[in-house]
């Protein structure tokens, strides 16, 4: 049976009782598929739907935009691949809850009583060593945990994962993307760093370039990895392709602010023609970064840079055939 999605816990579709977990889950990161694994493990013991409860917008993107504890974190995942990894993990249903003013300010027995016990019947929540809940964070384990003695429900806590002696967290995904160390996101997310979508059509102008590229937007103005990649598409064919990718800004065209992946594969195949790709979804796998975003003088130096990153490319993956 297929994951369920829901908007809110105001729906009929939801299992009456669950074993819940609850954060922001960007990334779903090696730490998150241990947390996601006791938590199947625990449901399924106990006769309960598992499920995850998560936020959209990041609680530190609401905050942020009023001015109080900094910028937001840059966007490892778009919703789309969260809920696609959570599937992954074996998860059966996924609460989203908008993160605004009311839930900011509820209080936190309030959060126990309205939104674990009558909105979702949770019978066993299970959090980070970290977790905090409630206006001003004022909720923490210990309160849960006396909660659940009190209420009826169980409560466990997970302590930190650590790979190679490292503490897995989404902060530490991002520090490794921002870094362009793709070898070492691989390691804490357990899998290559991907972004997938539909495909776009854009202004053509990687055709005119004689670089057909595949665009996919990023739904967040501040994604934790920016700049130029060898690159592996999903989706097209039986086989992935092997690509290099552009994700950002485009200085040299645009610079609007908005965030595409453009994505040229390095041998179009054969059986697909020129408009075959748009409407489709795939996945890009980005596998190594060459460089940071440029702004050319000209769009014969752009031509010029995209022809030295697809050589670049090339290479790459020869040396590795």
């Amino acid at each position: 049976m297929s994951m369920q999605v829901f908007r809110g816990f105001h729906h009929p579709g939801l299992a009456p009782t669950c074993a819940l977990t609850i954060g922001n889950f960007d990334g779903v990161h090696r730490g998150h598929q241990a947390m996601l694994a006791l938590l199947t493990n625990e449901a399924r013991h106990r006769g309960l739907a598992s499920c995850v409860m998560t936020f959209e917008p990041h609680p530190r993107d609401y905050f942020a935009a009023r001015g109080v504890g900094g910028p937001p974190p840059a966007r490892i995942a778009t919703l789309r691949d969260k809920l696609s990894e959570l599937e992954r993990c074996g998860v059966d249903q996924v609460v989203v809850l908008r993160f605004d003013e009311r839930f900011a300010a509820q209080l936190p027995q309030a959060f126990i009583e309205d939104v674990l016990m009558r909105g979702l019947g949770a019978r066993y929540v299970l959090v980070g060593d970290d977790f905090r809940f409630g206006a001003r964070r004022a909720g923490d384990y210990a309160m849960l945990d006396a909660a659940g003695s009190a209420l009826g429900f169980d409560v466990a806590r997970m302590m930190s994962y650590e790979v190679h002696g490292l503490r897995v967290s989404s902060s530490a995904v991002r520090e490794a993307l921002a870094a362009g160390d793709m070898a070492r996101t691989a390691a804490l997310l357990g899998r290559p760093y991907s972004i997938s979508g539909h495909v776009l059509h854009g202004r053509k102008l990687g055709r005119e370039l004689g670089f057909r590229t595949l665009n996919l937007r990023f739904a967040h103005h501040r994604p934790a990895a920016m700049g130029i990649f060898v690159a592996r598409v999903r989706g097209l064919t039986a086989s992935p392709l092997a690509a290099v990718a552009s994700l950002g800004v485009r200085p040299t065209v645009e610079d609007a602010g908005r965030v595409l992946l453009e994505t040229h594969c390095l041998e179009w195949p054969l059986q697909l023609d020129a408009e075959a790709a748009y409407g489709r979804v795939i996945t890009v796998e980005l596998l190594h970064k060459l460089h940071d975003e440029r702004r050319y003088p000209s769009l014969d130096a752009l031509r010029d840079g995209i022809a030295q990153d697809t050589a670049a490319a090339r290479a790459w993956f020869r040396a590795r055939m």
